[in-house]
């Protein structure tokens, strides 16, 4: 049995992180949040302080701009033209940190998701997705003693989404709905009893059977448009019903747009993998490799084939694991 419990992991993790940059090297992503939260998550609790060392030993991360000015919740004047602004990233985290004051974290999250959505694609999605392992943390907390630190890991992914905003889809202006119908032929009506999450379900196993079936030069890049869409699903039981629709058609051209991105074909027909290991055995093994990316794909696989039992699952987190072993050599 494990002797630390998943808010005793997280908690932990998080307050070993506090004050850690945001990004490394020519802007990659500190993914040790979200990778803690997952292992933990995964029951692999006891590994989570060992993890976080280790990635701390292993990466330089760069310090973060400092605060320039407030930004005003309340004026769209002036928090608008913030978005996609690196250098205020402190000013949007500390945005966050005082809303989460002020307002339980469900109201604060309703309130700035249809204005963050738009730019869902910045930074290959990680702000959407270090936001969405802080609202299963949230929702999973078992005690107050941490809350105070989970509330200050979803303002640093919403602060983090905000300053890597990077408007992508319809035109869609913050803090508006979606300009058309939000019912186009191509997109499932998805209504606003749990719709959306069935059809976000099955966009995740889709863009695991496409990346499954890719041959890809770096097994990375593309993972994010299996955990892109993985982290609304996370997210979007816990968003106003008017919300959830717009958030799966986001969801599904950001994936999309990553197959012209990284050169890859369009989705295959659902196939049937033979051969695959375990799903248990398939996260035991990307926890073993230890690569953030392999054990966020392993966990989405895992968590999403209990959601819809789908063979492609198993079959991107394999590949992955398989990919990452090598490059990791």
């Amino acid at each position: 049995m494990p002797s630390l419990t998943y808010t005793d992991a997280v908690g932990g993790a998080l307050e070993r992180l506090r004050g850690v940059g945001f990004e490394y090297g020519p802007r990659f992503v500190n993914h040790a949040p979200m990778a803690a939260e997952a292992l933990a998550y995964m029951g692999y609790a006891d590994a989570v302080p060992a993890w976080v060392e280790h990635n701390l030993r292993t990466h330089t991360y760069d310090e973060a701009p400092g605060p320039r000015w407030a930004i005003d919740p309340a004026d769209p004047d002036d928090w608008r033209p913030a978005l996609g602004d690196f250098t205020r990233l402190a000013d949007w985290t500390g945005l966050f940190a005082r809303e989460l004051g002020l307002a339980p974290w469900p109201e604060v999250l309703a309130r700035w998701w249809p204005r963050l959505l738009p730019g869902m694609s910045g930074v290959l999605t990680h702000g959407v997705i270090r936001t969405a392992h802080a609202v299963r943390a949230l929702a999973r907390a078992e005690d107050g003693a941490a809350d105070r630190l989970l509330r200050d890991e979803l303002a640093q992914g919403l602060g983090y989404w905000a300053a890597r905003y990077a408007s992508h889809t319809y035109g869609i202006r913050p803090g508006e709905e979606d300009p058309r119908t939000g019912r186009d032929q191509g997109a499932p009506d998805t209504g606003d009893d749990g719709g959306a999450a069935a059809a976000l379900d099955g966009l995740v196993a889709e863009y695991a059977g496409a990346y499954a079936a890719t041959p890809q030069r770096h097994p990375v890049p593309l993972i994010h448009s299996i955990t892109g869409p993985a982290a609304v699903r996370l997210v979007v039981g816990h968003l106003p019903a008017a919300q959830r629709h717009v958030s799966y058609l986001v969801a599904r051209d950001v994936s999309a747009s990553m197959l012209g991105w990284f050169s890859a074909p369009a989705p295959p027909a659902p196939a049937v993998p033979r051969g695959l290991p375990d799903l248990t055995e398939v996260f035991a093994t990307a926890a073993a490799i230890g690569d953030e990316h392999a054990i966020k794909l392993a966990e989405v696989a895992v968590r999403h084939h209990a959601l819809a039992p789908d063979p492609r699952l198993a079959a991107a987190a394999h590949a992955a694991n398989q990919g990452l072993a090598r490059f990791r050599r």
